[in-house]
């Protein structure tokens, strides 16, 4: 009993959180207050990790700094932060900070064949953060000289090399590791550093490894990620990962040294403490959930879906340095099918954005440009996501849970193979500028809604001011109080969705009926049609009932046809019913088309439509 209550008095009381971003250094003050924990102030500068300045804890400072203002607070001293918290306006208890300022890390990955070992060292690189700069595999297609060449051209962080079972044949992974050689590829941080490699394959090869690569690199030796077919064990990697990063990579990035010195936590990469959060979130729920964090360069999408959680990395989509990529992958006709105008080149709108990548949409029509280009970015990475996010390749299922989805027909579970099912998926959320500070809050919910084709009884929530990655990494030392400050201050519920799946032969037939009622009794009681959209505006915060009976061919996430009841939260948008099919397709003549977009848009009051001047 006594330590239980000496555990209580010694919960940090102060908590500072940085992130160093690639341009912008961003910090953030909580406070337990009372009994909760919340969200103070934020301060933030630019970074300052490349000339002249040269050392991060310079930006840092200026940005916490900008909270001793604010707050009225003394947080610095000569040399470092304040530790501990003096009881009154001095000090905090617990310091921590993520980061992504030079780039983050990024790595190359190796496997033996790329949709099995080299897709296993892949997901254990995410996880711990990484940017994949490349991946090499026997079966990719690529003659040795050109693998030779590329891995020379490159300059990564760090390599992970995957590949084979234990006991297995040994000779692939020496080709690999002569290939590297070979190549002898330098790191990014220049000639004077060691390239750290991360040996993660078969055991029985580990001494080839060693007589191959102990020279030419600073080598690290973990368990086999995929030591059987059957299993996947990513976390030795992932740690010797995170561990190399520390030691290896930001040991030589200008001032880290210095900051890290000032934390007791491990300075993580931004990308890991976002999807910490999202992890925590659904772990402290038991709940599935679907994150996105929408960047100027890349599209980081994470998943906990039935306890497995799965980041992906699309680097080269995002809504600035990247737009030219949406546009070419996605195509200018689905980028186009978005928009409710004509817009005579395109193309060169994306452009002038490409080249001026800090600017925002200075009218209207230039942000529903820009956030029609967001849905495509969305819709782009969630498919390689779910690429990712599926069973092991040749692998016998042991999970139950795989054991069903593997059971069903490739008609009966779609043609993707991933084990998410949207009709399962209890809260989709993002963080991203374009989200973050969307003009209108429905917009922010559309674009999670298109995106990702929301199904079933979904919440949709977004960032409010960017502290994800700063709770992600509190989250490892003080999981409650961040997922009680993101619950309370981080997160801003839009809505819950009620979308159907299925197809209609035209529009305007029964989908079915939709009740909801509110704690005091109110009803809203209708019956959707075919390519409808509908808001009902609920008293904020309320948990209301609502019961679902789908027509015949259509699905809310009880069976064909079947009925669902269950408790739904109303956020700032109220319960929003999309009734437009899914999978979502657009009319394919342009009249029809933009006249649903009209509708939709009008119906949820996305934009001020007198001012897109439709049909001028």
């Amino acid at each position: 009993m006594n330590h239980e209550m000496e555990d209580k008095t010694n919960e940090p009381k102060v908590i500072l959180a940085t992130d160093c971003g690639s341009t912008t250094s961003k910090a953030r003050l909580f406070k337990k207050i009372g009994s909760e924990y919340r969200y103070v102030i934020s301060g933030e500068a630019p970074t300052t990790v490349e000339a002249p300045y040269e050392d991060v804890t310079l930006g840092v400072r200026n940005a916490i700094r900008e909270i001793e203002e604010l707050a009225g607070h003394k947080l610095l001293a000569q040399e470092g932060i304040i530790v501990p918290y003096n009881g009154e306006n001095e000090g905090v208890d617990l310091y921590v900070t993520t980061s992504s300022a030079g780039g983050g890390l990024q790595m190359i990955v190796s496997g033996v064949i790329r949709s099995m070992t080299a897709e296993s060292a892949e997901r254990a690189a995410l996880g711990a953060g990484a940017i994949i700069m490349d991946i090499f595999s026997r079966d990719d297609g690529r003659e040795p000289f050109e693998k030779i060449k590329k891995l020379r051209d490159l300059r990564p962080d760090m390599i992970l090399i995957a590949g084979g079972t234990d006991g297995g044949n040994r000779t692939d992974i020496i080709e690999v590791c002569n290939f590297i050689k070979a190549a002898d590829p330098k790191a990014r941080f220049g000639a004077g550093y060691t390239l750290p490699i991360v040996y993660a394959g078969n055991k029985d090869a580990q001494n080839n490894v060693v007589n191959i690569l102990n020279e030419k690199a600073a080598l690290k030796l973990v368990d086999n990620i995929r030591p059987s077919l059957e299993l996947e064990n990513p976390e030795p990697a992932r740690n010797a990962v995170h561990e190399l990063f520390m030691e290896h990579v930001m040991s030589h990035a200008p001032g880290y040294n210095r900051l890290m010195k000032w934390t007791p936590v491990p300075i993580m990469p931004t990308p890991a403490g976002e999807g910490m959060m999202f992890r925590s979130y659904g772990e402290v729920y038991n709940m599935n959930v679907i994150g996105v964090g929408l960047g100027g360069a890349t599209t980081n999408i994470y998943s906990l879906y039935d306890g497995r959680f799965v980041r992906s990395v699309s680097a080269n989509l995002g809504m600035s340095y990247s737009i030219c990529n949406v546009l070419k992958e996605a195509g200018v006709e689905n980028v186009r099918r978005w928009l409710p105008f004509e817009v005579p080149d395109l193309t060169n709108e994306l452009y002038n954005k490409m080249i001026r990548p800090t600017t925002i949409p200075q009218d209207l029509q230039d942000l529903v440009i820009e956030q029609a280009v967001a849905r495509e970015a969305l819709r782009l990475g969630f498919q390689h996501h779910k690429s990712l996010a599926r069973p092991l390749l040749g692998a016998r299922v042991a999970d139950q849970g795989l054991q069903k989805w593997a059971e069903q027909s490739r008609e009966t579970r779609g043609r993707e193979e991933t084990y998410i099912d949207m009709l399962h998926v209890n809260s989709v959320g993002g963080t991203g500028g374009l989200l973050s500070h969307a003009p209108r809050e429905v917009q922010a919910a559309l674009l999670l809604m298109d995106g990702f084709q929301v199904a079933g009884v979904t919440e949709l929530f977004k960032d409010s001011v960017f502290m994800m990655p700063h709770l992600g990494v509190m989250s490892t030392v003080q999981k409650e109080a961040a997922v009680e400050i993101f619950d309370k201050d981080c997160i801003v519920r839009l809505a819950t969705c009620i979308a159907f799946q299925g197809q209609a032969n035209r529009s305007g037939d029964d989908v079915g009926t939709v009740k909801i009622t509110t704690p005091d009794g109110k009803t809203y009681d209708e019956r959707i049609v075919y390519g409808a959209m509908k808001r009902v505006p609920l008293e904020v915060g309320q948990t209301v009932d609502v019961d679902i009976q789908p027509a015949r061919g259509f699905d809310v996430g009880a069976g064909l046809g079947r009925k669902l009841t269950k408790k739904a939260y109303s956020g700032l948008l109220g319960i929003i019913i999309d009734a437009r099919g899914r999978p979502l397709k657009l009319p394919i003549e342009e009249k029809e088309r933009v006249a649903k977009l009209v509708e939709w848009y009008t119906e949820l009051d996305a934009y001020p439509m007198k001012e897109l001047k439709i049909g001028e």
